[in-house]
């Protein structure tokens, strides 16, 4: 499932679309997917002259941030959302014990599995990993995500904005 498929799913655009490829997937409980880091990415920024100079690391909020979008593939995979503002919203609402293992350097090609621990109509609690050639990268204690209609959010939004006469 290449990343037309994953843009059928979630809201994300490049350039911060950043899942390349599901693997595999079985509906409310796992994804596997692939994202290959590169140093064309925006997260890179422009290199100097002399790369050697630059820490080329990938940011552990981008690493975290690629795990978290396979975790809302999951959760919309059977109620797909690729529109912003429509239909149901994910929320992250919660990241515990996350933590970086060792570093990822453009050439690598993560690979994040999502698990769901609990599923509560929809709520889901997941954890899951990030491996480079089999190698743990990152590991992901609890995550929390929250499908929440948009209209109402919107709604919700609105209500607590005051307009410009309220203001004066």
């Amino acid at each position: 499932m290449n990343t037309a498929r994953v843009m059928a799913v979630v809201p994300h655009r490049r350039p911060a679309l950043l899942v390349d490829r599901i693997v595999s997937v079985e509906p409310r409980r796992r994804l596997v997917a692939q994202k290959a880091v590169t140093v064309a990415e925006p997260a890179y920024g422009r290199l100097g002259e002399e790369p050697a100079d630059e820490d080329l690391a990938y940011p552990f909020g981008t690493l975290l941030e690629s795990w978290a979008q396979c975790a809302v593939a999951l959760a919309c995979w059977e109620e797909p959302n690729p529109e912003v503002g429509k239909g149901k919203v994910v929320l992250l609402s919660q990241v515990r014990d996350a933590r970086t293992l060792t570093p990822v350097y453009p050439g690598s090609v993560l690979v994040h599995e999502v698990t769901v621990v609990r599923d509560v109509g929809d709520t889901y609690l997941v954890t899951g990993r990030s491996t480079v050639d089999g190698e743990p990268v990152l590991e992901i204690g609890q995550v929390t995500l929250a499908l929440r209609p948009a209209d109402a959010l919107t709604a919700a939004a609105g209500a607590s904005v005051p307009t410009t006469d309220e203001r004066s």
